[in-house]
């Protein structure tokens, strides 16, 4: 069969060593829209993301595209046991949690693994987690776990996973803000490593059934961590230990993402959603958890 979980689970999926710097971490940032608002020139707060002095901080979802940062062409999707149809994956879910604030350059090295394989009858759920640790000292710097979904490739009788629904508070949020998703934002962001043509080339986005390129889910991701760092941790990214979410719905640029945060006892509860025009209301990230440093 396509999928056998019995060579994929466990998979040691290599390692890579990667090196980034101030420059890499600057512009991860405005990939994400940080210096975007007008007066974010001339904010402090702000310019802790754009400016290399003193005060320069990392976001946590950095670790996520770090190993990849320089690439120029997509990465294979080489799994052991598992034979599928790329036309047929989209991202399901992304986590990252550090070990301490990351630091502003650096070389690492990531080893990932192939964790778990989910039967979701009509489509199978594909995990895999990696662990970054520093070449300097050999402390873990940060961990990632992601998802993939692949359209028509359930049905064997495999583990069906488990329940990762987010329960949203039953009041108002207690933070809410708006993000205008700029008409480059793509096109910046497509520098951080990802240079599939799905959100840069108007023909290709059509082909694959889009009326225009898309954002880049993982650009909405860190956006939305940025948007419940800066307006609940007041924009401190030593806060933040962890951060995951589902994706459940696609951006184009130009559009507005509306960002709900709740505050719990132990974590920040999130949703994300576009928010004016015709899509108004049509989700882009569930299941959101912040967890604080």
């Amino acid at each position: 069969m396509p999928i056998d979980p019995s060579v994929a689970i466990g998979a040691d999926l290599g390692a890579r060593t990667f090196s980034w710097t101030e420059s890499d971490v600057l512009l991860y940032h405005l990939g994400i829209g940080a210096g975007a608002r007008a007066g974010d020139n001339l904010s402090a707060d702000a310019l802790r993301y754009t400016l290399d002095d003193a005060a320069l901080q990392v976001l946590p979802s950095f670790g996520v595209v770090a190993p990849t940062f320089h690439e120029t062409d997509p990465p294979p999707l080489d799994l052991p046991g598992c034979d599928i149809n790329l036309a047929q994956v989209v991202h399901g879910a992304q986590s990252i949690s550090v070990s301490g604030p990351l630091p502003t350059s650096g070389t690492a090295t990531i080893r990932t693994t192939l964790t778990d394989i989910w039967d979701k009858v009509k489509a199978a759920v594909i995990w895999q987690e990696g662990v970054a640790t520093s070449d300097a000292t050999g402390e873990e710097l940060w961990r990632v776990r992601s998802s993939i979904f692949v359209k028509g490739e359930g049905g064997w009788g495999g583990d069906r996973g488990t329940a990762t629904s987010v329960e949203v508070p039953e009041r108002e949020p207690d933070h809410v803000s708006s993000y205008t998703v700029t008409p480059q934002q793509a096109l910046l962001y497509r520098l951080c490593g990802d240079r599939n043509p799905l959100h840069a080339d108007p023909d290709f986005a059509k082909a694959a059934g889009f009326p225009a390129p898309i954002l880049h889910g993982l650009c909405s991701w860190g956006i939305v961590l940025r948007e419940l760092t800066d307006g609940i941790l007041g924009g401190d990214a030593s806060k933040v230990g962890g951060f995951t979410g589902r994706f459940s719905g696609v951006v184009f640029p130009g559009e507005t993402i509306r960002v709900s945060g709740w505050r719990t006892d132990d974590a920040i509860i999130g949703s994300a959603a576009i928010e004016g025009g015709e899509r108004d209301g049509s989700p882009v990230l569930a299941d959101c958890v912040l967890t604080p440093a």
